[in-house]
């Protein structure tokens, strides 16, 4: 197996709730994601939901296709989104040249024959973080800023949860066809994301967690919510969320996360929430 793509299996709930620490580690956490001059890709039977990185440090990445996929091209019949956590970027699709500065997105459709990813300036360092899902339809490619985002604040200072949640391939945004995805950045003084927490089990999710200071850490929730789990994440790691997983976290400092969803709907409301004083 190529070390830079993997496959992980869906995990059923009976299985996981008797997980040691090492064995939800080995199933949910996606440790090495980014590797510099590399593209790395993750397969995850999570309604077939890829997660990837590219990591440019001279010439030109491109998006192979796995051997799993069985396509003539990545985006055979896929749709892909492009979030750069790093400095300024370029991605090329099919000829066409995206400038992707820090947290702008980009959506290419089901069809996009030939995707690079490259440095910017002289010396900058982009991070390209992507997620990809089966498509059914060929949309337009579309580059989105953040003030194109649907951008809304939630939380209070008091709960320690004052958070910003930019929506940028959204329903509303942008067409896909299943494929979201958004960031979320937590205030100064703020650690807990995505609480009250909830379920959702038309789609399966997937957290890049950015931004974490040094020598800090974030706990991420996951489990039924009457049988949560937690597992320890650092920075530029990723943890995969099944349909049946409640998803929130709570950190040693505020940070940043990357939220990327794919499965039944484009209804970004559509949850089950939980509340604090029901979860065990």
């Amino acid at each position: 197996m190529n070390p830079t793509s993997s496959v992980r299996h869906a995990i059923h709930t009976s299985q996981s709730n008797h997980f040691t620490t090492k064995e939800l580690r080995e199933n949910f956490l996606i440790e090495d994601l980014f590797i510099p001059g590399k593209v790395t890709t993750l397969y995850t039977l999570y309604d077939r939901f890829i997660v990837g990185s590219a990591q440019p440090t001279g010439g030109a990445l491109s998006l192979e296709t796995p051997d799993n996929l069985k396509a003539d091209f990545f985006l055979q019949r896929r749709e892909i989104g492009i979030i750069n956590i790093g400095e300024t970027g370029i991605v090329e699709a099919d000829g066409q040249q995206f400038i992707l500065h820090n947290k702008e997105a980009l959506y290419l459709g089901r069809g996009t024959k030939q995707v690079q990813f490259s440095s910017g300036p002289a010396g900058s360092k982009p991070l390209f973080y992507f997620n990809s899902a089966p498509a059914h339809h060929a949309y337009p490619s579309k580059k989105v800023s953040l003030d194109q985002a649907e951008t809304v604040e939630l939380g209070t200072q008091e709960t320690s949860n004052h958070r910003t949640i930019r929506k940028l391939l959204v329903q509303g945004v942008i067409e896909t066809c299943q494929l979201q995805m958004g960031l979320t950045e937590l205030k100064p003084g703020s650690v807990w994301n995505t609480m009250p927490p909830h379920t959702h089990d038309r789609r399966m999710e997937v957290y890049l967690y950015f931004n974490i200071p040094q020598g800090q850490a974030v706990c991420h929730f996951m489990g039924e919510p009457q049988e949560t789990r937690h597992i320890w994440v650092q920075n530029h790691q990723a943890v995969i969320s099944p349909p049946w997983s409640i998803h929130s976290g709570a950190g040693t400092s505020n940070y940043s996360f990357i939220w990327g969803m794919a499965g039944e709907n484009l209804d970004y409301s559509d949850m089950d929430i939980v509340q604090p004083a029901n979860l065990r």
